[in-house]
């Protein structure tokens, strides 16, 4: 069972994420700390009496943005030890997922904390810590409400010609808001630490999905990989440049780069696009 720290300067969404963590049966002891300071000392506690002492802490539920220090700052601190506990950043702002990631959070809610969202987070907290939830099946990533159906194996009574089902939709959410982006809308993808930036007309959204998942889940729908950043509709490139010994191509008003290793593939595939 996991022994929690909870820290934010808002004493309604502590007192709320307490009341949440207290009530997951993985969580044997929680406890708050309303800002930057007092998480601090508590933390330092918790170094000195050691991962498995009577005052450790496994793992931090972290507010970003707070009077004096940030959650952020407090991750860069703990960072520097050689066996600090996890953190799981809790905040209303998606802006920061990307610098969280790069301080090897383990997760990062998005406020108002839903039960299962957080409930999540506990989990990946737990198998990080070597504690799998007994035989529990791992939770479906959240950004990703639909999963592929697969093809089932020859022999079963199925038709033989069956394909797997791709999603129409990715949901996104933010805020506590879930909106649910057409698949079709996608313009390009752009990874971002774990997660991923998706790019359509109207803005961009993102999710908690590797850019290598999205680049298998939708060759269906004929994206493509150009970069180790980038993914994209093939349909959506409107010119292919190739000067300098560079490659790029322009996806509406973005100009991206393409790797030397996917230029060829590329470029035959936008010809035999283009002339049927």
């Amino acid at each position: 069972m996991l022994r929690v720290l909870a820290v934010d300067d808002e004493k309604p969404l502590l007192e709320e994420l307490l009341y949440l963590l207290r009530s997951d049966p993985r969580v044997r002891s929680a406890e708050g700390a309303c800002d930057a300071t007092g998480a601090l000392r508590r933390i330092t506690r918790a170094l000195e009496s050691g991962p498995d002492g009577p005052d450790g802490i496994d793992v931090v539920f972290l507010d970003i943005q707070m009077a004096g220090l940030t959650g952020l700052d407090i991750a860069r601190l703990l960072g520097g030890f050689a066996r600090p506990p996890l953190i799981v950043f809790v905040t209303a702002h998606e802006g920061f997922a990307v610098q969280a990631f790069d301080l090897k959070a383990v997760d990062y809610v998005l406020k108002p904390v839903r039960p299962e969202r957080l409930a999540e987070a506990v989990r990946r907290a737990r198998a990080l810590l070597g504690r799998p939830d007994g035989a529990q099946q791992p939770a479906p990533e959240p950004a990703v409400p639909d999963r592929r159906t697969p093809v089932p194996p020859a022999g079963t009574g199925t038709d033989a010609g069956a394909v797997e089902r791709v999603p129409e939709q990715i949901a996104v959410e933010l805020g506590g808001v879930t909106r649910f982006v057409a698949i079709a809308d996608i313009a390009y993808v752009e990874a971002q630490g774990d997660y991923a930036r998706l790019h359509t007309d109207g803005g961009s959204h993102l999710v908690r999905i590797p850019l290598s998942t999205l680049e298998e889940r939708w060759a269906a729908r004929g994206f493509v990989r150009i970069h180790r950043r980038h993914l994209v509709a093939l349909g959506r490139i409107d010119e292919l440049r190739m000067e300098a010994g560079t490659t790029s191509v322009r996806v509406g008003s973005a100009e991206l780069q393409v790797s030397r290793r996917h230029a060829r593939d590329l470029r035959d595939l936008l010809m035999r696009r283009a002339t049927g």
